[in-house]
């Protein structure tokens, strides 16, 4: 069994926690940034706050772009950072190719309890094969 087929099997049974960078994960360049999540809806906000400031009055323009940033923040972008992590973990957890790319980018960490009570992570600077080896077997 690899490390990462080990580091899978963890993560099932969720002895192990992996942390995803989601800021550096839902940028332009990443393989899983999807523009249409994060330019039309808030361009379409954006729009339909000026035509309701040239065409009825400037407050109803206002009230429409800070309902719709609340709304952008409150629903939208939640469920925008959970698609941005679940295709991130898919996509470390594809390939070990995948995995060490991003580990060495330090997009990944891995938290793991151990079963005396300690804590252990790991993220850029600390090998993740060392990690997943050093974890005990149940």
């Amino acid at each position: 069994m690899t490390e990462l087929e080990r580091l899978r099997d963890l993560l099932n049974r969720e002895r192990v926690k992996l942390g995803i960078n989601i800021r550096q994960m839902n940028a332009p360049g990443s393989p899983v940034y999807r523009t249409w999540e994060n330019v039309t809806v808030p361009a379409i906000l954006l729009g339909a706050s000026l035509l309701a400031t040239m065409f009825i009055h400037t407050w109803v323009g206002f009230a429409i772009l800070v309902a719709g940033a609340a709304w952008w923040i409150l629903k939208v972008l939640p469920k925008v950072r959970d698609g941005v992590f679940d295709r991130s973990a898919a996509f470390a957890l594809s390939s070990e190719a995948a995995f060490d790319a991003l580990w060495a980018k330090g997009v990944l960490s891995l938290y793991a309890r151990m079963p005396d009570g300690t804590e252990r992570a790991a993220a850029k600077r600390q090998d993740w094969r060392a990690f997943v080896r050093a974890l005990p077997e149940e």
